[in-house]
């Protein structure tokens, strides 16, 4: 095999700032951004100019996970959960030297931010607090601590946008990732209606953001169509229309607080494409120069008027940070810093749009990763990345933390495929995957499987596979079902036995689950026949498992039942247990050391040595 000029260590390409999430503040000149920069999931300010950031919390047990900021500036709200649980709870802090205050207390109870009214005196947010099965809109009257429900007491209601006058309030009520409706409440009278109400096909709806005389709002919308698009709806009309459609999703906007200028993203087969259009002329306004990769959210400050849009993005060599563009000059400025490994950009792998052809003809689309150096000497080992979710999508990021960099820097080949399932490819093949886990989206993995050992680079006895959540239950299927592929196999948090994954999930999921996967009782015959577990015996090849001990979504049990299982036939299995992790890993030190075991993993057992 060939070697790569020059090895660089795993802490390089995982010494990064993770950043997950963010809002500018009012007068956009700061922004609070959360990050891991103390090693745990705290909450941060920087000018919008750039500088160094503030660091606003301490915690070292809860990760803060969303921030909220009152239009006048003076107050913030977060959520954090403890060891990864995601049982969120909120607090509220005065936003200039302040010091967090946690104002609800439920370690049962699961709670999301939906930001403060336009006055600043009510705070939003969701939680299953008075079902466990239901998931319910609250209004917190920030300066009395008073609270009430605004929704009916049937169903997962979302948070959503308070109306520019803070008399109204639009929510999401949420049946599937597919189906999605909005709902209007009127905060004096208290009486709710269901704005999209349909029956039958599924359609996904989901407001972001107001008209500035109140008179209506956007929101995103898949009505008559595979894909994603931008409508306006009029309140007095009592219907929408849409503003703007593409031939792929439209997944995220923003409206500038003047109400002048539309920002939209289009999901180009995973490549974000930046918009600008103007509201009153619906022309397309020039767009700055921004490198391409994935940009994960827009947003304008509430109360700026030099019109600065922050984004959050990346690409295969940068991690995630916020960029402020100032729209009048075009002038793009990076606010937060996410790379510190001092490896040289020419290092990185840039990803290859490939197309596979699935068993019926559905044509798969996958990112190929060729290390360098790839076919100027002997075939090179490959590992086949499935994502999680299942609906969810890969795209050409700083994958996993750096985990695809390093990798290919070893000479290892990566290919991530969107199988069907997929979101980004229009909703039938989103749908896809509906009640049909471990069924056609296992022959896409064996023809994945089958296209890299087609590749004369690479070596087809030296294939892995690697996943996460969805991604590991699909490792799990790949190596029971499939094991005459695989040199070995690495499950990050995967079910390996659908009915007690489906009987396990928090009580709100349940009904989408039900949808989803299937019904522990009435579809037990289905979901025994495509369980990973229910093929244990005919596993050939080395297996990883790693697992968060406080996993809310895929429990403990399911990794133990499968390593036990294989233990006790005398297989060869790794497993690695993180006591204070859940889906996945809040803590740096806890992510440093998961990340490098699987790397380090399946380096050995591809055969790639220091």
């Amino acid at each position: 095999m060939s070697k790569p000029e020059r090895a660089y260590h795993f802490e390089q390409f995982y010494a990064t700032r993770r950043q997950v999430g963010f809002k500018p503040a009012p007068d956009g000149e700061s922004i609070y951004f959360i990050a891991d920069i103390s090693g745990q999931f705290n909450l941060w300010r920087v000018p919008s100019a750039g500088g160094w950031p503030e660091q606003l919390t301490l915690f070292e047990k809860e990760s803060v996970r969303d921030v909220a900021c009152a239009r006048d500036g003076s107050h913030i709200a977060f959520i954090a959960d403890p060891d990864g649980n995601e049982q969120y709870q909120v607090y509220l802090m005065d936003a200039h030297g302040g010091w967090p205050e946690r104002v609800t207390d439920r370690p049962d109870v699961q709670h999301e931010l939906g930001g403060f009214s336009p006055d600043g005196r009510y705070l939003a947010y969701s939680a299953n607090a008075r079902n466990p099965a239901d998931n319910d809109i609250f209004l917190r009257d920030v300066a009395t601590g008073e609270v009430r429900c605004i929704t009916p007491g049937d169903g997962l209601f979302a948070c959503g946008i308070f109306s520019p006058d803070g008399r109204q309030y639009l929510a999401a009520q949420v049946y599937s990732n597919t189906d999605i409706d909005i709902w209007l409440f009127d905060l004096g009278s208290g009486k709710g209606r269901n704005l999209t109400a349909h029956s039958g096909e599924q359609i996904k709806h989901f407001p972001v953001g107001w008209r500035k005389d109140g008179t209506g709002f956007y929101y995103l919308t898949t009505a008559g169509r595979e894909f994603g698009g931008l409508a306006d709806y009029d309140l007095a009309a009592g219907h929408g229309s849409y503003m703007v459609t593409a031939d792929w999703d439209l997944e995220t906007a923003a409206i500038s607080p003047d109400g002048a200028v539309l920002a939209y993203v289009v999901n180009e087969a995973g490549n974000s494409v930046l918009h600008l259009r103007d509201l009153a002329s619906g022309a397309e306004l020039p767009v700055p120069s921004l490198a391409r990769g994935v940009i994960g959210a827009v947003s304008f400050a509430a109360a700026d008027a030099q019109r600065r849009l922050f984004v959050h993005m990346g690409n295969f060599r940068q991690a995630g940070a916020v960029f402020a563009i100032d729209l009048p000059t075009g002038e793009v400025r990076q606010v937060t810093q996410s790379m510190m490994g001092n490896i040289p950009d020419e290092v990185f792998v840039e990803p290859e749009l490939v197309h596979i052809t699935a068993f019926d003809g559905l044509v798969v689309p996958a990112w190929l990763y060729r290390p360098q150096g790839a076919g100027a000497g002997k075939p090179v080992p490959a590992v086949l990345s499935i994502h999680g979710g299942p609906e969810a999508q890969e795209r050409p990021g700083y994958a996993y933390g750096g985990f695809y960099q390093y990798l290919l820097n070893r000479g290892v080949a990566i290919l991530a495929p969107n199988i069907r399932g997929s979101s980004g490819f229009g909703m039938s093949y989103q749908k896809a995957i509906h009640r049909d886990w471990g069924g056609a989206e296992l022959k896409d993995i064996e023809a994945c499987a089958q296209y890299l050992q087609s590749l004369t680079w690479v070596d087809s006895d030296r294939l892995a596979v690697w996943g996460g959540s969805f991604g590991g239950f699909a490792t799990l299927s790949a190596v029971t079902r499939l094991p005459q592929y695989w040199a070995c196999g690495c499950d990050l948090v995967g079910p390996s036995n659908l009915v007690t994954f489906a009987g396990s999930v928090p009580p709100h999921w349940k009904p989408m689950i039900r949808a989803w996967v299937g019904d522990p009782e009435d579809d037990r015959e289905l979901l025994v026949e495509r369980s990973p577990i229910t093929y244990v015996d005919q596993i050939r090849c080395p297996l990883m498992v790693v697992q968060g001990a406080n996993d809310p979504r895929v429990v403990k049990a399911e990794s133990d039942q499968m390593v036990e299982r294989l233990r006790g036939m005398g297989r060869d299995v790794e497993y690695l247990v993180f006591e204070d992790e859940g889906h996945g890993f809040a803590k740096r030190s806890n992510q440093l050391k998961g990340m490098n075991a699987m790397a380090e993993y399946l380096l050995r057992q591809l055969g790639v040595a220091e």
